[in-house]
């Protein structure tokens, strides 16, 4: 099973170390990253796979939830079949 987690916020210093820390801790693992720094606008894209997750999909948003707020991100979670059926033209 794959999730899609974004990140938005005003650019700082270790937002990626601070995401990508927090899922390791979980055990769920970073498929594929992309980001890019907009002038001072941080954004990620991230696809995890969440199979051998020591926690549920509602217990790694309020754990992201905690960092976005560290961060002053917003980091969103949403399974990949949410995303995709959102996504589908």
């Amino acid at each position: 099973m794959k999730a899609i987690i974004t990140v938005i916020g005003k650019d700082s210093v270790g937002i990626l170390s601070k995401v990508s820390s927090a899922c390791a801790e979980v055990d769920v693992n970073i498929v594929e990253v992309t980001q890019s720094v907009l002038q001072d606008m941080f954004a990620m894209v991230m696809l995890v796979e969440i199979d051998k997750s020591t926690v549920g999909l509602d217990k790694l948003r309020e754990e992201l939830e905690k960092v976005g707020k560290d961060t002053n991100t917003k980091i969103h979670v949403m399974h990949e079949d949410i995303f995709n059926s959102m996504h589908k033209i």
